[in-house]
């Protein structure tokens, strides 16, 4: 069978590097599953003490395939297996920005931006639509959004994308960072920082960014567009259209706190998730997905799946563990997608 090799990136976070291999291997299981690439054969494997991922197909790998393996969340280099030697293959990279608009952020309690890629594409495999993800159509929604790791990283991808939190502090930190990253990175682009407000009510505040990789693009509205709402995501009516999303990926709560965090994150991700679901899959389009990135310790996976059937979604079967993985003592962290029919 004919086989490429993935090399696998270095992480900066030792643990998280411990548990790529895995997690990798299960995140190619799912998006070929996903763009339905039959017979795949995936396993990780170590040439010369370096960890790569060896994927076997019956026959050479299209460029579907290709694609998909360049757009893994820990994928350096691709390489086909020719006898004894390596022959690189070009990645065919969704990135449409310099990758520290995701990684320049550094601060206590931020997601490895490698796990946030991973959960985007393994939610947006499990979608009517997946090649959304790689043709720059796919409508993105963090619900709970933080400091913007998913907004960053939708940005870099091509893909428009709007973030909810009510943190101000969050809020004024993400867009103080995003406004400056851009201004030194002589994009065009406009950044609109206002009220966020709707029926005469203020609501809290918006900020609205359009870009584009190129002055010629922006030109012509080949824009990319994010947008930060500083509010409650429990309660979403009137700001973001019904079935208007094709994704929903976020972070519950963790149950750890972290500095102006601890109010919010203190509270039980069941109890929020209770309260906000419903808003959720309001603007979730038929045949879209979310993705939930949890931590076991404060929400079993099962108490999880039911509180998704109980709001519409189904969640989707596969390896029970395949993407669970330590962070720390207080964190078993685990993945659920579900979709709504």
């Amino acid at each position: 069978m004919p086989e490429h090799l993935v090399l696998i990136s270095p992480s900066a976070n030792r643990v998280y590097a411990a548990a790529t291999p895995s997690l990798i291997t299960a995140e190619t299981r799912a998006l070929a599953t996903g763009f339905g690439i039959p017979d795949i054969e995936v396993e990780p494997t170590v040439l010369g003490g370096v960890p790569y991922l060896a994927v076997r197909t019956p026959d050479h790998l299209a460029e579907d395939g290709v694609a998909l393996l360049s757009n893994l969340s820990a994928v350096h280099a691709l390489f086909r297996r020719e006898g004894a030697l390596l022959a690189p293959v070009e990645l065919q990279r969704s990135e449409r920005y310099p990758s520290d608009l995701v990684t320049i952020q550094k601060y206590q309690g931020k997601t490895n931006e490698q796990w946030t890629r991973l959960l985007l594409n393994v939610t947006a495999a499990a979608t009517r639509h997946p090649r959304k993800l790689l043709d720059g159509t796919l409508q993105v929604f963090d619900p709970m959004c933080g400091r913007g790791t998913t907004l960053n990283l939708a940005l870099s991808l091509g893909l428009d994308v709007t973030g909810v939190d009510l943190d101000r502090k969050d809020y004024e930190a993400y867009s103080a960072f995003i406004k400056t990253w851009l201004r030194q990175h002589r994009l065009k682009h406009t950044a609109e920082d206002k009220q966020l407000r709707t029926g005469g009510q203020t609501r809290g505040r918006r900020l609205d960014i359009e870009v584009a990789p190129t002055k010629e693009d922006f030109k012509a509205g080949a824009v990319q567009r994010a947008s930060f709402l500083n509010t409650d995501t429990s309660d979403l009516d009137g700001l973001l259209r019904a079935t208007s999303q094709d994704v929903i990926v976020t972070d519950t709560p963790y149950g750890v706190l972290h500095g102006s965090h601890g109010d919010r994150l203190a509270r039980s991700p069941l109890d929020l998730l209770e309260v906000a679901l419903s808003g959720w899959h309001r603007v979730l389009r038929s045949g879209g997905a979310i993705g939930l990135s949890f931590n076991r310790h404060v929400a079993p996976r099962s108490e999880l799946s039911t509180l998704l059937q109980q709001h519409g979604f189904e969640p989707v079967t596969g390896e029970e563990d395949a993407f669970r993985h330590r962070v720390d003592a207080s964190i078993d962290r685990d993945l659920l997608v579900a979709v709504k029919a």
